[in-house]
């Protein structure tokens, strides 16, 4: 069974990286590059995986996943500079990708009712990435 709860946050970023130049940013990046950042209202949807437990009938409970998820993830960021006022995004080009892999660090070890099966990190109506803890390919 695969429970999944949803939340939402807002958050400003700029994807520079800083080991490259000016053109190769600009030429990767464009408009993303905005040395003064933009912003996103994201949608975190996480979910998990796990026998349904016979005594309350839930993987999970779905409060205590949100729990989790505010405590240790949006809570963090929301209304967040990603690339300043983040810990755990120090020296991290906050990408889609680099971002749900930086959340399932977080956010694993928390939970342990059940395992944390994927995260689904949506930046615009458009555009989103699934994250399922492998290995880089």
């Amino acid at each position: 069974m695969i429970v999944t709860a949803r939340l939402t946050f807002s958050a400003a970023h700029r994807l520079h990286n800083p080991n490259r130049d000016p053109a190769w940013n600009r030429e990767t990046y464009d408009k993303c590059d905005n040395p003064g950042g933009h912003g996103h209202n994201y949608t975190l949807e996480v979910s998990v995986r796990g026998a349904i437990d016979p005594e309350t009938g839930m993987v999970i409970d779905l409060k205590r996943l949100k729990d989790i998820m505010r405590d240790r993830v949006v809570d963090r960021v929301d209304h967040r500079n990603l690339n300043e006022d983040v810990d755990f995004l120090r020296d991290v080009i906050p990408t889609a990708e680099n971002l749900a892999r930086a959340f399932w660090q977080q956010l694993a070890p928390a939970i342990t009712q059940g395992e944390l099966y994927e995260i689904l990190l949506q930046e615009t109506e458009r555009n989103s990435v699934r994250y399922r803890g492998e290995d880089e390919l």
